[in-house]
């Protein structure tokens, strides 16, 4: 197992909710540190979900900005997988010292506006401020919890210097 995915995995394992950071090498030629970044939402793992049914209704709030967009949600079982494109592809633009919130809410059909909070994951400005131009940082959490049943989901997010 390569060691810069040992801590996500160890989390994982353990049930923690740890937040971590996995930078990739800067493209070629790129050697100034970026003052601006790039957050996306890669993708959205459902380890269990909080529904009795079997089923959550997840979106995603950037910004005060819920994605997908209009009255749409992406459906999440125990063992699924959604990338950024299920959402809505959900991205902001942070400089070295800002940081974007992305929290995961469960919604109930026909209404739904922002739902349960599940959790949150962070992009900090912090590690925008040790990239390259074009380099990639991986941010990843697993968002666990109570609300009808146990949840945890497994959240990515990509970080890129512009």
């Amino acid at each position: 197992m390569r060691s810069h995915k040992l801590i996500p995995t160890l989390a994982l394992a353990a049930g923690l909710a740890v937040p971590a950071a996995v930078v990739a090498a800067p493209s070629a030629g790129a050697t100034a540190r970026t003052p601006t970044c790039r957050v996306e939402l890669d993708h959205v793992d459902a380890n269990n979900v909080d529904e009795s049914d079997g089923v959550d209704e997840i979106r995603v709030n950037l910004g005060g900005i819920m994605y997908p967009a209009g009255n749409t949600w992406v459906n999440m079982w125990a063992g699924a997988s959604a990338t950024s494109g299920a959402f809505g592809s959900p991205s902001a633009v942070i400089s070295s010292t800002g940081s974007a919130l992305y929290t995961l809410s469960e919604v109930t059909p026909p209404w739904v506006a922002g739902g349960t909070t599940l959790g949150t994951i962070r992009a900090q400005g912090a590690v925008c401020a040790g990239l390259s131009v074009g380099q990639v940082a991986g941010i990843t959490k697993t968002i666990t919890g109570t609300d009808d049943t146990f949840y945890s989901y497994f959240i990515r997010l990509e970080m890129t210097g512009l």
